[in-house]
């Protein structure tokens, strides 16, 4: 069964160099990655070797690999100029991967280029990526409406990627990932259904990491305390990073099958292999991700459903 898998980071040589160059964070020294609100990490060299990724890939039964920019380096807030310079590396090597991977697009948050975002989405761009830190209330998405629009009118979705995350003092290393990303993603969640985004936006579609940090399982307490619980969204999906079988089968009990997506997260772990059996696993690995990107998928290329 060959898999989709929307979310992996792979960082190509011009966006390494461009990170090498920088005085402030984020920043890299040799391969120590340093950011402002994450301890210093110790990336390895082999995690972005594109060769092995391509072996690691064709091993887990994945036809195509969707890489985006690893936003809680937190680039994209940078001002203009600093975050230009390290999205256009990032544009620059991304098209230069082999056609296995499929590049999500970036943007500034300070004035976007919208043609270019145009431009690009009308490539080899699958869709275009903003950092949960700009979307956890709801003007946050009626700031990124202009943005939105193009991703629809262009029939490209947007996936919803945690951000940089703040100081936490003393915090173990763990705590960015498992508190603060869950809770950027939960809150941009909930900040889309209360701006009515679909109202807005009718055929846009989303793609929320990290299974929108279990966002949907908390449909009940927003019924207790007085909200209204809509119909389940076909078009705005939730991508398996982080979570296995208890996680995801609290995802299908509240959303269905047909919404989950596969996304591994790799190279910070692996892509599930079997997903709440056969018929699930199709779907979540290679059905939905296919409809979440808006065609039939074959490496290298996408045919736009009729």
């Amino acid at each position: 069964m060959s898999a989709v898998d929307l979310h992996q980071h792979l960082w190509p040589e011009p966006f390494v160099e461009r990170l090498r160059q920088r005085t402030r964070a984020p920043y890299l020294r040799d391969w120590q990655l340093v950011t402002r609100g994450e301890p210093a990490y110790d990336v390895r060299p082999a995690d972005h070797d594109i060769a092995r990724r391509l072996e690691l890939d064709r091993g887990a039964g994945t036809e195509l690999a969707c890489v985006s920019l690893s936003a809680p380096l937190g680039i994209e807030s940078l001002p203009g100029d600093e975050a230009a310079v390290l999205i256009d590396a990032w544009h620059e090597g991304a098209l230069d991967l082999p056609a296995h991977f499929a590049p999500w697009a970036s943007l500034p948050t300070e004035e976007p280029d919208l043609f270019e975002l145009a431009d690009l989405l009308s490539g080899r761009f699958v869709g275009v990526q903003l950092p949960a830190t700009t979307l956890t209330a709801p003007a946050g998405w009626e700031a990124a409406g202009d943005v939105l629009r193009v991703a629809e009118l262009m029939g490209k979705p947007v996936f919803v990627h945690p951000g940089a995350s703040k100081p936490a003092g003393a915090a173990p290393s763990w705590w960015a990932p498992v508190v603060d990303y869950a809770a950027q993603l939960q809150a941009a969640w909930w900040a889309w259904h209360a701006c009515g985004g679909r109202a807005q936006f009718p055929r846009l579609r989303l793609v929320f990491a990290a299974g929108a940090g279990l966002a949907p399982v908390h449909h009940e307490r927003l019924a207790a305390r007085g909200g209204q619980v809509g119909p389940v969204d076909p078009d705005v999906f939730v991508d398996t990073s982080s979570y296995g079988a208890q996680g995801l089968d609290a995802l299908a009990r509240a959303l269905g099958i047909d919404v989950i997506v596969l996304g591994s997260d790799r190279p910070y772990a692996e892509p599930l292999d079997s997903l709440l059996g056969e018929a699930a696993t199709q779907a979540i690995r290679t059905d939905n991700p296919r409809r979440a990107l808006g065609g039939r998928l074959t490496e290298g290329s996408m045919e736009a459903v009729a």
